[in-house]
């Protein structure tokens, strides 16, 4: 009996025990390689239900018997297992072999690189920071495959061009979606002379931790109608927590322009002009009859635009690019603070850019500030606040078509002088002759006229996360994107040729744009052994309104009175408004089962201001499937293969940059009678009227070699856009010409190829980053249409060919007997063959497609080394097989004497006798031998371009403490420092902004080129 009660009594014990032993509390904190607290860990007992996760500060408690097995789990980092205990601490390192960079998806989600079955190319804030880049577009330049981005210019704070995987629309933007930390931002010109300017300039760079460009259906369908051109995230830096962090960086340098173009001297000059004055009005080679009265006239102009002094052997020359170059000073500064403690992290940061253009009168100031705040108010609550304060200042420069533009000056008489002889002032300027210098003289723009641009900006976010259930967040958000924009322009009577207004003339337009957003949505992440599922479900309501207004003034006292208050004459002015709304709804969902299977899916539904009645709401699905082969039994033994996945997706997105009122039928109070007021219709409705719709397949291989030493991705797609936007005719009973409607279709086609090395890994280490894209567009239906490009361009949009092809006479050189002009016929022969005869009648030679300025490849390479404190990246980026338009100019700088601008000297080499072997005509004063817009104005813009440059050396930090500094980092860096092209004149990377849109892309007309910017550093941390 006795024995049975102590066996009874040892048996209790045991179970009470063991049920003591399996209810113990584990205290715990995960942290990373630097002792930074992992936030959102999973952490799970072995073979027990559920878990917990790690907080903001990394730490987590759960139930766990004393040496049960427990499981860590992190987003970008190996899991590790660790036997249980009272206190854990837990450091996990980075997952290098799994490809485990985390990508930010949009709405709150992120997702490990090796489980995204989407395309998202990732630029890091620290691959971009502290270069001379001016916004947040250009630093995308050849860092991510299959997106082209064209700074176009050389001017401050210029629009760029940036293109995801080709054209996406012919009416509507192609622009991307911009949205920074959640909220779509303000990213369309609102300026209203010269060329586009770039709004995206009031971000700095060096707040930026990521962007993420969401290139395929799959990754940017939860963006809906707004995600045909792609979408880009822009992720800013966040505080945490620990000892904090002040960077301090000082940069200082100075630009160039990238080239000069070879111009004629007077002596090059005389001899052309002279022999041009010969052959003036001769279409056949044969002297004129009165050529004399030609060549005193060409005197007679050079003695005239040269006050007089004009000699022939004693020829004085003056190189009027002089007048438009300068050298441009830069310099910055930035200040970030970073740190926290366990409830409160913060990011703060500050900067002062002032840079100088390379062209005269050009300049830029930039100011912006940042505080990111995130608070931990309790166990379940998490709040926090993104404010973004920042100021620009630009002097501007009128657009390259203007006479007024300082690069124009190139054009004026080599043997005209610089300063008027008799009054000291520019020529051209009164109480001279105001028309001395055979066009305006810029140097007048320069010294007595000015235009300026002052934009605040200020973004600001807001949001609250509540924790509900395990794995089941709640986040709401609400975000402001306030732009409030004044330009002044002044014209001092001086600048009377260029305005007609003898007593000044100034103008003054405001814009101001608000843009409020919110968001709200669930997350919810499940992860077990084998199965990991998240999904989010939410909704966002985006309202913007913008205001605009101008007013003129002329006659002023004096040039000492610049506003508008003092005008003795109000010329004029307006004021509009213009709003437009999205209510959306959406779904993403990403399944993963045993770490090799994966599958995605998402849906938005949008409800847009900008719709027809009938077309209000629109549904936008994606669908994408991985699967990890290297994780398959058969492959995970594999001593080469570290990584290898295959994707697939497909989705569909829409396009709804369309205009704010393009369905509605619309009056214009313009109508007037007789001191009466009236309105008129302007515009059809169109209840039906929708957005474009992009269908977009993908197809895509990630790859991993020899322990991840080598990694790349491999892609193909098919983007095909229906219901494109187009002015179509319609019948003249209605009272229109034209109404807006969806018709018309166009493809792009394309692949990707990424590839990432880790060259050598010892003290020394070398990495390279390469990436290559081809796209192929093509319109392929728009119910025969013609739709040109513009005045300027010769690009045209035609069916089976890409979008902004250029359409004109082909070239055939120049005849070696006479020195005539000669273009290919090209018509059609009876029996359907092209006639390729050549001929000297401009007027016989039938318009054809002769080049296009979309590029075939894009690509980029970028080398990294270090050694010990050392370090050095060198950055390529290269376009090619592309054409530019250069008949803006080039009609009057190498068209053999159209008119009496001075020429390039390339000139020189004209056919002047029988049986001359040359591509440029005989000079004919005033005749169009050459001329005529035609492909001989259609030349290669392929180019590649050492992007940056730059060389470090960061100190010793055990040195360094002795001074309580925590690094110090001295560098040069530079951009834009080699060009390897056959492009003849500025810069091959070009568009001039007042022919810029959609259609009209690749024309050059005396657009300022990029700046060769050299800079000194210095980065200290404390």
């Amino acid at each position: 009996m006795r024995k049975k009660l102590l066996w009874s009594l040892l048996a209790s014990c045991l179970f009470f025990g063991t049920a003591m032993a399996q209810n113990s509390t584990v205290n715990g904190r995960v942290t990373d390689e630097k002792g930074d607290p992992i936030v959102g860990a999973t952490i799970q007992v072995k073979g027990a239900k559920g878990g917990t996760t790690s907080n903001n500060d990394g730490v987590f408690t759960i139930k766990a018997a004393n040496g049960a097995s427990i499981t860590i789990q992190a987003l970008g980092f190996e899991t590790k297992t660790v036997a249980a205990a009272a206190n854990l601490n837990v450091k996990l390192v980075t997952d290098v072999k799994a490809l485990s960079e985390v990508v930010v998806t949009g709405f709150g989600g992120s997702l490990i690189k090796k489980e995204l079955t989407g395309n998202i190319a990732r630029v890091k804030g620290k691959d971009i920071e502290y270069m001379p880049t001016p916004s947040v577009d250009a630093a995308l330049q050849g860092k991510a495959a299959g997106v082209f981005v064209n700074s176009q210019s050389g001017k401050l704070g210029q629009a760029v061009t940036v293109r995801i995987r080709g054209n996406s629309s012919i009416s509507a933007s192609s622009q991307p979606l911009y949205v920074l930390d959640g909220i779509p931002i303000t990213s369309q010109d609102q300026s209203t002379y010269g060329g586009d300017m770039n709004p995206l300039t009031d971000l700095n760079p060096n707040d930026i931790e990521s962007i993420e460009v969401l290139k395929d259906a799959s990754a940017g369908a939860i963006y809906g109608s707004r995600a045909a051109n792609g979408v880009v995230l822009i992720t800013t830096k966040r505080g945490r927590a620990g000892k904090t962090q002040i960077t301090l960086n000082l940069q200082s340098g100075q630009s160039e322009a990238t080239k000069r173009v070879r111009m004629l001297n007077s002596t090059e000059y005389n001899e052309l002009a002279m022999e041009a004055a010969k052959y003036s009005d001769d279409a056949e080679g044969i002297p004129y009859a009165d050529p004399d009265s030609y060549t005193q006239y060409m005197k007679d102009i050079m003695s005239y635009h040269s006050y007089g002094q004009w000699d022939k052997d004693k020829a004085k020359s003056y190189d009027w690019q002089d007048q438009a170059f300068q050298t441009g000073q830069y310099r910055q500064a930035d200040l970030q603070i970073k740190g926290g403690n366990d409830k409160t992290k913060f990011f703060s940061s500050f900067q002062h850019l002032d840079q100088g253009g390379t062209i005269r009168s050009n300049e830029l100031s930039r100011t912006t500030g940042r505080l990111n705040v995130d608070q931990k108010a309790n166990d379940w609550l998490d709040l926090g606040v993104s404010l973004s304060l920042s100021r620009i200042y630009n002097r501007r420069l009128p657009g390259d078509n203007a006479f007024s533009n300082p690069l124009q000056s190139a054009a004026l008489l080599p043997m005209s002088p610089f300063l008027d002889p008799t009054t000291g002032l520019p020529n051209g300027t009164p109480p001279g002759d105001v028309n001395v210098g055979l066009y305006f003289n810029p140097r007048i723009q320069i010294d007595y006229a000015k235009y300026t641009q002052d934009v605040y900006r200020t973004f600001g976010n807001t949001y609250f996360k509540a924790k509900l259930l395990p794995g089941l967040t709640f986040q709401t958000e609400f975000g402001l994107d306030f732009l409030s924009q004044n330009e002044e322009r002044y014209y001092q009577t001086q600048a009377v040729r260029n305005t007609s207004s003898p007593r000044g003339e100034g103008v003054n337009t405001g814009a101001f744009i608000t843009n409020y957003n919110t968001n709200s949505y669930f997350n919810y992440n499940k992860l077990t052994a084998k199965h990991n599922f998240a999904a989010t479900l939410g909704m966002q309501y985006q309202q913007s309104q913008a205001k605009y207004n101008s007013v003129t003034g002329t006659d002023f006292p004096s040039d000492s009175y610049q506003k508008i208050a003092s005008a003795a004459t109000k010329a004029g002015g307006s004021s509009s408004q213009s709003d437009f709304r999205f209510l959306s709804y959406f779904l993403r969902s990403n399944y993963t089962y045993d770490e090799k299977y994966i599958i995605s899916a998402s849906g938005r539904m949008d409800a847009s201001s900008r719709f027809g009645k009938n077309s209000r709401t629109g549904f936008f699905p994606a669908v994408s499937a991985g699967w990890i082969l290297s994780n398959e039994k058969f492959l995970s033994t594999n001593k080469y293969l570290s990584f290898l996945k295959l994707r697939a997706s497909y989705g569909i997105v829409g396009n709804s940059e369309i205009g704010n009122f393009p369905q509605m039928g619309l009056f214009t109070g313009d109508a007037g009678y007789a001191g009466n007021a009236g309105q008129r219709p302007s515009q059809l409705r169109n209840d039906d009227l929708r957005w474009e719709t992009t269908n977009q397949v993908d197809v895509g291989i990630d790859f991993g070699l020899f322990n991840n030493r080598i990694s790349g991705e491999i892609d193909y797609y098919v983007k095909s856009t229906d219901g494109l936007l187009l002015n179509v005719n319609i019948p003249a009973t209605t009272g229109f010409s034209s109404m807006v409607k969806n018709i018309g279709k166009l493809e792009n086609k394309g692949y990707e190829f990424v590839l990432n090395t880790q060259n050598l890994v010892g003290a020394f280490k070398w990495t390279t980053n390469f990436n290559v894209a081809l796209n192929q567009g093509k319109v392929t239906d728009i119910q025969g249409q013609v739709i040109e490009g513009g005045v300027g361009s010769m690009n045209r949009v035609q069916q089976g060919y890409a979008i902004g092809v250029y359409y004109t006479a082909e070239w055939a050189g120049v005849d070696p007997a006479n020195g005539n002009a000669l273009w290919y016929k090209n018509t059609k022969n009876a029996d359907g063959t092209i006639d390729r005869t050549k001929t000297n009648i401009f007027s016989q030679a039938t318009r054809v497609v002769t080049g296009n300025p979309n590029p075939d490849v894009i690509l980029g390479l970028t080398n990294s080394f270090s050694y010990k404190g050392f370090d050095m990246s060198i950055f390529f980026n290269g376009v090619l097989g592309n054409e530019n338009n250069i008949y803006g100019m080039g009609r009057y700088s190498s068209a053999s004497m159209r008119y009496e601008d001075n020429q390039t000297y390339d000139q020189m080499a004209r056919w002047q006798k029988p049986g001359d072997i040359t591509d440029i005509p005989q000079a004919r004063l005033f005749y169009n031998n050459g001329a005529q817009i035609s492909s001989r104005y259609i030349v290669d813009g392929s180019y590649i371009r050492l992007r940056t440059a730059s060389i470090g050396y960061t100190f010793d930090a055990k040195k360094l403490s002795k001074f309580k500094l925590e690094k110090l980092r001295v560098y040069v860096s530079g951009q834009n420092l080699l060009t390897f092209t056959k492009y003849p004149y500025w810069d091959p990377e070009v568009n001039a902004d007042d022919f810029d849109s959609n259609i009209a892309k690749g024309n050059d007309f005396y657009t300022p080129p990029q700046p060769r910017t050299i800079l000194f550093g210095v980065n200290i941390n404390f």
